[in-house]
């Protein structure tokens, strides 16, 4: 009983944070940070938001297939990586892999695309870097929960894609950051933790929020306005037959972002083929009751999966010769 109640103090904690305004981060202590390599910069630059953290299981081997985890903050923090670990991280680890928790960009620090050029650069890093950190980049998985999970989201939907253009705009998806540039942001399969994805219908499953919303600050004006970067920012939009496969968890009571937002992305994802599963969980909120063991335990047997036959293999872009660099 006692390891349960902590555990619900923590997924609300992680709730609370995930939907805090940019001045609830300054208050809030991080726990402990107990990674085997931390505070890594992937960018070579010296900003908390491009540090990472990797964990590697107890049990003792050459190398470990990788998971990279990225926190929700609805885009407003640029440091909850310690956080990542504590809400996803260890029914990982346990499992066997190497999880690599990363921050990346605020909307405060930058608009899009920048978080998801923060993204891409981190997986480039890991690649790179693999022998130095014991990792074994064969496969390279990618979770996150709500604005985590967008961003993981967007990163499988976007394997091999340099810039998008949606009407009059275009966007730079790859990026430029850090010294990794040659190497593949190519990830092998997903986990998305309540993530908005389809920011056309976050307001009661049927229009855009308005101006005051995250996803506004994010691209920096009033979504009604920028129909184009509303399209550019939602993965649902990026969809193909092609790319990594997906596993999709919802609480249907989560009052911060509609559940419709995962039934919908699941029901594209599975048009094209590249739906493992969708989890409606009964009474699950926006982190507490949806992250269960039951949930960790089907996140942990998918990619456990996908690391010993990768999906994508089958047909996909990102196992290709010139993508695993």
């Amino acid at each position: 009983m006692k390891t349960k109640s902590m555990l619900t103090a923590l997924l609300l904690c992680v709730a609370t944070l995930a939907t805090a305004q940019p001045q609830g981060f300054g208050g809030f202590q991080m726990p402990e940070n107990k990674a085997t390599y931390k505070d890594i910069n992937y960018a070579g630059d010296d900003l908390d938001a491009h540090r990472m953290d990797i964990y590697l299981p107890e049990k003792q081997q050459e190398k470990y297939k990788v998971v990279i985890a990225i926190y929700g903050s609805a885009w407003f923090s640029n440091n909850m990586k310690v956080m990542t670990y504590m809400s996803l991280g260890k029914p990982l680890t346990d499992a066997g892999f190497a999880v690599v928790c990363i921050n990346h960009r605020s909307s405060g620090d930058a608009k899009f695309p920048a978080q998801i050029n923060d993204v891409k650069a981190a997986i480039r890093f890991v690649r790179a870097h693999a022998d130095e950190y014991r990792l074994d980049t064969s496969f390279v998985g990618i979770t996150g929960f709500s604005s985590g999970g967008h961003l993981a989201s967007l990163a499988g939907v976007t394997n091999g894609m340099k810039e998008r253009t949606v009407g009059n705009t275009t966007v730079d998806i790859e990026g430029k950051v850090g010294n990794c540039l040659e190497a593949s942001s190519s990830v092998d399969a997903v986990a998305d933790w309540f993530g908005p994805v389809d920011m056309a219908h976050m307001n009661g499953c049927e229009k855009v929020n308005d101006g005051k919303s995250p996803e506004a600050a994010l691209i920096g004006g009033a979504p009604e306005e920028l129909p184009d970067m509303v399209s550019l920012i939602s993965p649902i939009s990026y969809v193909t037959a092609e790319g990594p496969r997906f596993l999709v968890f919802h609480g249907d009571a989560d009052n911060v972002v509609p559940c419709c937002q995962s039934e919908r992305f699941a029901q594209t994802l599975k048009d094209a083929s590249r739906l493992e599963a969708l989890h409606i969980v009964p009474g699950g909120q926006h982190g507490p009751v949806t992250f269960n063991e039951e949930t960790f335990g089907e996140m942990t047997a998918f990619f456990l999966k996908e690391a010993a036959h990768p999906s994508c293999c089958k047909g996909g872009s990102c196992c290709k010769a010139e993508n695993k660099k």
